[in-house]
């Protein structure tokens, strides 16, 4: 089942990332097992990842763990937790830098595991049809005081 697009306001009320580092414009679409994004972010000059003007490919691994951690909450119907990368797997940088990429990015993210501690996503973030950034990682969440 599609849901309606999700805008950035949306997004960072169910994200950990605030202010500035919350990267995503948009939900396009979701399921259980998956969801596309989309962004222009990385062409903002005030981008917090951005150094000396550049915004490096590696950076679009950001991108991805955000669309992870709101595919999380949105499954979940309840803001996503922090979380932190365990491991990244076959990860391939088909570009150097993101912002000189001209329109906007998709990013989807395939879950694979999704429980209680953690999950685990296939991601590719592209644009025009290009894969710019592709991988696997896994997350493990915060535990919440008892």
């Amino acid at each position: 089942m599609l849901i309606p697009t999700l805008g950035h306001a949306g997004i960072a009320g169910l994200i950990p990332h605030q202010g500035a580092m919350c990267l995503l414009d948009r939900a396009i679409e979701w399921d259980a097992s998956r969801i596309l994004c989309e962004t222009e972010r990385h062409l903002d000059p005030t981008n917090p990842l951005r150094r000396d003007g550049v915004l490096p490919a590696a950076c679009g691994l950001e991108f991805a763990f955000q669309a992870m951690a709101l595919h999380g909450a949105l499954h979940a119907e309840a803001p996503q937790g922090v979380g932190f990368v365990s491991s990244l797997r076959d990860v391939l940088l088909n570009v150097d830098r993101l912002d000189d990429i001209k329109g906007p990015l998709r990013i989807e993210a395939v879950a694979l595991v999704a429980e209680a501690a953690g999950f685990i996503y296939r991601f590719d973030v592209s644009a025009a049809g290009r894969s710019l950034l592709s991988g696997q990682a896994a997350i493990i969440l915060q535990r919440k005081p008892a």
